[in-house]
């Protein structure tokens, strides 16, 4: 059985995914949530699969009604998740009652908050993503009265008796900072910038006002490149750092463009990827060097992180017959008789 959803508020939300990975072969970005652990933690604690249609919220407040029983999973930026008037809390799955309003306020220290719906959204798709993509014009704009279609109703879990927590699920939440430190490798064009590349890791950068979903603008002491050597446009990938004019460095993100002709000063790694998505207009980030197999084991610790977590939420929706029919939950619990 499906349900709906209404939305009240929209602020600044889109319906996105894990990225349009069919779209670079034709000249499109890849696009999709821009903290991609925090959005595969949002579906993993809904139940869903990892690239399921998601609701990404940026930095404003954001509200909608629940019409029909849900189960919902709000990760990303440290904010106040209220459902039905009673706060509820982030990284864990939250029941949702037909009639009540899920509220997200008070996103001040990161970016991006994520919300998950059991049973997924339904989204219009391109290539395979619902992914909104600005060059084409594509993606489900969300205004006030938007409806979403869920897939699947929930009925009520129950919260289990002396006020114990129902979820310990054992997911490291990532920090918020308003100062993160920035993993990079270095660029292929790293050598072009002889001496002065070491700045990248000596300085401090301050998050631009300009900055978006293309890339996140910098302000600070730069590098300069010493060759002059016209520089042909070529693939780049996600996350790579340029130095395009002499006022700001860029870190492209997931809306960027394929190809560009500037030089590539380093590669911010995909774990870091995740921080930059967190990061506001003011706050002041550092660079710190690191190797593609250190870069590498890092993300690999975080997928075996989310498959583990993945495991325990399976578990404890077995038990509680979430996605079974009605009557097993209605059971009433053993008697000790």
């Amino acid at each position: 059985m499906s349900g709906t959803l209404t939305i009240q508020q929209a602020g600044h939300s889109v319906v996105t995914d894990l990225g349009r990975f069919k779209g670079p072969r034709y000249g499109l970005p890849v696009n999709g949530a821009l903290d991609q652990f925090s959005a595969r933690a949002a579906n993993i604690l809904a139940g869903n699969l990892d690239n399921d249609p998601v609701l990404e919220v940026t930095a404003l407040d954001f509200r909608m009604r629940a019409d029909s029983d849900l189960l919902i999973a709000v990760t990303g930026a440290p904010l106040t998740v209220t459902v039905g008037g009673r706060e509820c809390p982030q990284w864990e799955p939250v029941s949702v009652l037909a009639g009540e309003t899920i509220a997200l306020r008070g996103m001040n220290t990161g970016l991006r908050a994520y919300i998950a719906v059991h049973g997924a959204l339904e989204a219009p798709m391109l290539l395979g993503s619902c992914a909104p993509d600005t060059v084409v014009g594509f993606g489900l704009k969300l205004t006030e009265g938007t409806v979403l279609e869920a897939r699947k109703t929930v009925p009520p879990i129950r919260q289990p008796y002396f006020d114990l927590p129902l979820f310990r699920l054992g997911l490291s939440r990532p920090g918020a900072s308003a100062s993160p430190v920035i993993d990079v490798t270095d660029g292929p064009d790293i050598a072009e910038f002889g001496d002065t590349a070491d700045l990248l890791f000596n300085t401090s950068y301050t998050v631009s006002g300009r900055s978006n979903h293309i890339g996140l603008r910098l302000g600070g002491a730069l590098p300069e490149r010493q060759s002059t050597a016209e520089v042909l446009s070529r693939g780049v990938p996600v996350g790579a750092i340029e130095v395009p004019s002499r006022e700001e460095l860029l870190v492209l993100h997931r809306g960027r463009g394929v190809t560009a002709g500037y030089p590539v000063l380093g590669v911010v790694t995909s774990r870091s990827l995740d921080v930059l998505a967190q990061a506001r207009p003011g706050h002041t980030i550092r660079f710190r060097k690191t190797t593609v197999a250190e870069a590498t084991a890092r993300h690999r610790a975080a997928m075996r992180e989310l498959e583990a977590l993945r495991t325990s939420v399976n578990t404890v929706f077995g038990l509680l017959g979430v996605g079974a029919p009605a009557s097993w939950r209605e059971l009433l619990p053993a008697s000790g008789t």
